[in-house]
């Protein structure tokens, strides 16, 4: 299965960086280019209110937020509301979504890791996508850093 990590290094602590974690600050990592809907209890919910092993909602995903281009099954296995994260979730495209968020503290800050792992629902497909993914993660990473540098 195709993955990838993509890291960086906020000057901000930890647990600040976990204390602003919802899906309006999800959708602002990936503002212009991608945005997920969710239902309105959703949007500024914080990550330690989120249950895991189960759907919490799907999300349409909107390239430029506009257009659909995915229906996402968002789905959470393990949350440290002072850690991190791990998502397994599933969509039209992929059968598998790994998505695997932490953050370690430095002496600037943080550094905050993604590992995404992915199986895409049609032979070779997430091979062909994998260069897509790997550049909104590295869209994300830049919007991160703008904001907290």
């Amino acid at each position: 299965m195709p993955q990838f990590t993509q890291q960086s290094e906020l000057p901000i602590p930890p647990e600040a960086f976990w204390a602003g974690m919802s899906m309006r600050a999800v959708n602002a990592e990936l503002n212009p280019l991608v945005h997920m809907t969710a239902p309105p209890g959703w949007r500024d919910g914080p990550l330690d209110a989120w249950q895991t092993g189960r759907v919490l909602f799907r999300s349409w995903i909107l390239l430029f937020g506009l257009l659909p281009v995915d229906r996402h099954a968002l789905q959470l296995q393990s949350v440290n509301p002072a850690g991190g994260f791990v998502e397994e979730s599933t969509s039209w495209t992929n059968r598998r979504w790994r998505h695997e968020r932490s953050t370690r503290a430095s002496p600037r800050g943080c550094v905050l890791t993604d590992r995404v792992t992915v199986e895409s629902r049609l032979p070779g497909l997430a091979w062909l996508l994998l260069p897509v993914y790997r550049a909104v993660f590295a869209h994300r990473h830049r919007r991160l850093r703008r904001r907290y540098g």
